[in-house]
């Protein structure tokens, strides 16, 4: 048995022709055919899951566990987990810096097949200092538990494959694979990854391109397969 799960910078469900389209997400989403989506760049209003959190879910027939980072105008902007399978533990995590734009993490823990599954979703901040200090928390706050599966997964915002960052993680979940996923368009950076503890549980992970992937956001989707 096997578990799907996805990473998705969806950049306020603004596509590369400048458009807003939440049901262009919604279309990738869907075709990801994931249990355990993990969205970045989500803007949403909290009291109705507006401004398209409520179109998806209804999509997707999923439960939205928001990771608000950032209070706008408008509403709430930052990290938003959809799960199909009902969540029995929801966790959130403060990364902020100072004089940084304020990020977070969003954990949920799952069952399936008898396997208590955490998973975690988080965007790290743009600058090399801040994503050091965020990835040290993180794996620190990764370290409690007693999960039989952890799997972090989302927006690492790191260009450079010899990043301490990574090394950091690969030495907590093992090395993944790390396909292209930035720009959506023509692909070149990993700045999207997925991590699975213990590594063997971890089967395939790809790069989403089905249309309308590459016109939707400026990021690709990543799905990956976890055995159980």
């Amino acid at each position: 048995m096997t578990l799907r799960v996805a990473t998705y910078n969806i950049h306020r469900c603004v596509g590369r022709d400048g458009m807003v389209s939440c049901q262009r997400i919604a279309t990738v989403l869907k075709g990801l055919r994931a249990d355990v989506m993990a969205l970045q760049e989500v803007a949403y209003d909290p009291d109705t899951l507006g401004r398209g959190l409520g179109l998806l879910t209804r999509t997707l027939r999923a439960t939205a566990i928001p990771g608000p980072t950032l209070m706008e105008h408008k509403g709430w902007y930052g990290n938003v987990l959809l799960t199909r399978i009902p969540p029995c533990a929801v966790q959130r995590l403060d990364l902020r810096r100072s004089g940084r734009e304020a990020r977070g993490a969003v954990a949920v823990t799952i069952i399936k097949a008898e396997r208590r599954i955490r998973i975690v979703a988080t965007h790290l901040g743009l600058g090399p200092a801040e994503r050091r200090a965020q990835t040290r928390r993180l794996l620190t706050w990764l370290a409690g538990g007693n999960a039989d599966i952890t799997i972090l997964m989302g927006d690492c915002n790191e260009w450079w494959p010899w990043a301490r960052v990574l090394r950091w993680v690969a030495g907590r979940f093992g090395h993944s694979p790390a396909p292209a996923s930035f720009p959506a368009h023509r692909p070149l950076l990993s700045l999207d990854r997925i991590w699975v503890a213990p590594a063997h549980r971890l089967l395939t992970v790809d790069a989403y391109r089905k249309p309308p992937a590459a016109e939707a956001s400026d990021h690709l989707p990543l799905v990956a397969r976890v055995r159980l």
